[in-house]
């Protein structure tokens, strides 16, 4: 009897207990998705290192696929396919998570295709196969094309010096550091140029978000033409529609909120979800590029805050394809208008399986390539003597956007600035800046492009001021 009155005290005991219990919630409800865009990743890496980059599957698994946190396979096999005969990739075997594909499309690189879709949808992917402009690039006088004559150094260039920038950036102690190409122009001329081995000034990779200076230049040229306005509403349909369309606040954003990073929107990447709602899914799963980007609610007012954020750059992207009125226009613009005419014929513009432009990082090419894009903007705009940007656009991508003047006014216009405080380069340097250091560094103070090519992985940023103040060393 004695022991059944402590049983039931020690039940009376727990009653309150268990009566405000809280549950935590402990269930990956996205871990499917992730997983889903992993394969996704891998299949565009090894698509694109196979068959736009021309490497071997050993290269991709030590150094394309060496910031996988458990990438599927070895190079002598596993769970994926490679159908030579398609230039196509498949991860993944069947099960809870769907198996993934990528196809290599004339002209722009590899796709993704959706889940539900297989091989046999390849040939419904867009490509593109506009003509290049007729002549050898290996008989075309640098910048132009790939023939240097003079290979001499200007009286002011201290070669040893020059040298030993070189080793800063190749030499890195940690093993995450890995520098595949370095150009330095000064003057117009290649006064240095340099590769890992296994890579030479052919081979194409990824440039990440280098991509989004890219997409600012070929907006800027609309804005230029007045088919833009920077100041005006993007005026677009947004998802999910509302009751009253005209009083949405999504309205007052323009183009120069989202080209500043300060649209005011999620931040649906900053948050962590990338590869699982963000934009990922348009990288990596097949989803639709332009949906996904006019797919977040406002949050803050447009122009306050700066959000680094992928879909910003996709709206410019979507803002340019709408001034450009037709999906024929809209597919050769880059070329036409940019690549073609500066001697960029390494670079291929990636696109969505819908064809349209994934200009926040998909674009592969080479460092030479990337050092023509930055002598344009070293040069104001013009190439040989034809006028191809605004100084009035150049300034905008330099000019520290106002939402980031409590950081230290490190953006512009889809550009990176000399943060303050930082007094050992000049201060009116800019650069791109992509995920595993792909740089293109302008310093008008001393006419001098930079160009650095990475595959770093980890947490350890590769320093591109500090090449810059070793580069510059060399200078007189």
């Amino acid at each position: 009897m004695k022991r059944l009155v402590i049983i039931i005290l020690n039940i009376m005991l727990l009653m309150p207990v268990l009566a405000v219990a809280q549950q935590e919630e402990t269930y990956d409800y996205w871990r499917h998705q992730r997983d889903m865009v992993r394969r996704g990743q891998q299949a565009i890496f090894m698509c694109n290192g196979l068959f736009t980059s021309n490497r071997t599957l050993e290269q991709i698994f030590e150094q394309e696929l060496a910031f996988f946190r458990e990438p599927i396979g070895t190079p002598d096999g596993g769970d994926y396919e490679v159908l030579w005969d398609r230039r196509a990739v498949e991860i993944g075997a069947p099960g809870a998570v769907p198996v993934m594909r990528a196809a290599f499309r004339e002209g722009i690189g590899c796709v993704i295709l959706p889940p539900d879709q297989t091989l046999e949808d390849i040939d419904r992917l867009p490509e593109l196969t506009l003509p290049y402009p007729p002549g050898d690039p290996a008989q075309i006088p640098w910048p132009d094309g790939d023939f240097i004559e003079n290979t001499i150094l200007p009286s002011n260039v201290d070669e040893e010096k020059l040298l030993a920038a070189s080793n800063w950036a190749f030499d890195r102690e940690s093993p995450e550091q890995v520098t595949l190409s370095l150009i330095v122009v000064y003057n117009g001329q290649i006064v240095h140029e340099r590769y890992a081995p296994g890579f030479d000034m052919t081979t194409r990779t990824r440039t990440w978000s280098t991509a989004k200076s890219v997409a600012s230049t070929l907006i800027g040229m609309l804005v230029d033409e007045g088919k833009l306005v920077l100041d005006d509403p993007l005026g677009f349909d947004w998802y999910p529609r509302v009751r009253s369309p005209e009083a949405d606040p999504r309205n007052e954003i323009t183009l120069r909120h989202v080209l500043n990073m300060s649209s005011g929107l999620e931040t649906v990447d900053n948050g962590g979800l990338e590869y699982a709602i963000g934009s990922g899914m348009s990288y990596w799963a097949g989803a639709s590029s332009v949906v996904g980007a006019r797919s977040r609610a406002v949050i803050r007012e447009p122009g306050t805050y700066w959000d680094y954020e992928n879909y910003d750059t996709l709206l410019g992207v979507y803002a340019m394809k709408l001034a450009l009125g037709g999906e024929k226009a809209y597919a050769e613009f880059p070329r036409k208008a940019l690549l073609d005419k500066i001697g960029m014929r390494n670079t291929l513009v990636s696109t969505d399986r819908f064809g349209d432009f994934v200009l926040s990082s998909q674009v592969y090419t080479n460092a030479r390539d990337l050092a023509r894009f930055g002598l344009l903007y070293l040069n104001d705009g013009i190439w040989n003597g034809q006028r191809l940007l605004s100084e009035e656009w150049i300034n905008f991508v330099r000019t520290p956007a106002p939402s980031t003047e409590s950081i230290g006014g490190i953006y512009g216009g889809q550009w990176w600035l000399v943060p303050e405080g930082r007094n050992d380069v000049p201060k009116e340097a800019y650069s791109t800046s992509g995920n595993r250091g792909q740089y293109t560094v302008v310093v008008p103070s001393h006419n001098m492009v930079i160009v650095r090519r990475g595959l770093d992985y980890g947490r350890q940023g590769f320093d591109r001021w500090g090449l810059t103040r070793e580069v510059l060393k060399a200078i007189d």
